[in-house]
């Protein structure tokens, strides 16, 4: 079967300066992946190589068996949200979502379905530089979904979300795989993620760690935080050797 997300070998190097190197894992669909890793470990860059907004410097990364520029009618397989992909903020929010849908292709009235999905129904007609980082972070996910995709790729979308929004955003995604989608979600909230994830990848420029969460904590004998920093920890190490 083919993978939903795949990595090969994937390295992004600046300057000769190793971002990423050697990454390699795959996820099949109806599973939630978290990837972890502390800043500057090459998550972010990861996942930008993944949606096509950076070239690989070695290897490969490919959603549903290709690349992500060849996909045809991607925002109905791939729902993006991450840093970087802002936002007009000087336009409603309704605007912002009719904008995406338009793009998309996507019937008119998806737009009032995604707002009611990320429970901003009520703020659909308020100016975006008003809304919170948390209103933010729901908007983001609303634009995620305007395709109604397969494949949801998020970094940190529970910065700024309070714990009954990110309590919200734990049974959303865990939804979402249910019905057959897949997740691909970077954080740094571990003890949330803990109660969201099935599988975790961990790294700090190259992979540390890709199983199911129980082979990480050892069937539950650890924490995720224990087990990740011990990861951490141990590379960090090694490096210094």
């Amino acid at each position: 079967m083919t993978p939903v997300v795949s990595f090969q070998n994937f390295g992004k190097s600046y300057g000769g300066d190793a971002v990423v190197r050697d990454l390699s894992f795959a996820a099949q669909a109806g599973v939630v992946v978290g990837l972890l890793g502390p800043n500057g470990a090459g998550k972010s860059t990861a996942m930008r190589g993944l949606v096509g907004l950076l070239h690989p410097t070695s290897g490969s990364a490919t959603v549903f068996g290709a690349a992500y520029g060849s996909l045809r009618d991607p925002a109905r397989r791939v729902g993006v949200h991450m840093d970087g992909l802002g936002f007009e903020t000087g336009i409603t929010a309704a605007r912002h979502l009719d904008i995406y849908r338009l793009a998309a292709g996507m019937p008119k009235g998806r737009v009032e379905e995604v707002l009611d999905q990320v429970d901003l129904s009520g703020q659909a007609g308020k100016r975006v530089k008003q809304f919170s980082t948390g209103m933010r972070q729901r908007l983001g996910l609303a634009t995620a979904l305007i395709g109604d995709p397969e494949l949801l790729v998020l970094d940190e979308p529970a910065n700024g979300l309070d714990p009954s929004g990110i309590r919200w955003l734990r049974g959303f995604l865990r939804d979402f795989a249910a019905r057959g989608g897949t997740v691909l979600i970077s954080s740094h909230q571990l003890a949330e993620l803990e109660q969201t994830v099935d599988q975790v990848v961990v790294m700090r420029r190259r992979m540390l760690f890709h199983g199911p969460l129980g082979d990480l904590t050892s069937g539950g004998t650890a924490s995720l935080e224990e087990a990740y920093f011990g990861l951490i920890d141990g590379a960090e190490g090694d490096s210094r050797a």
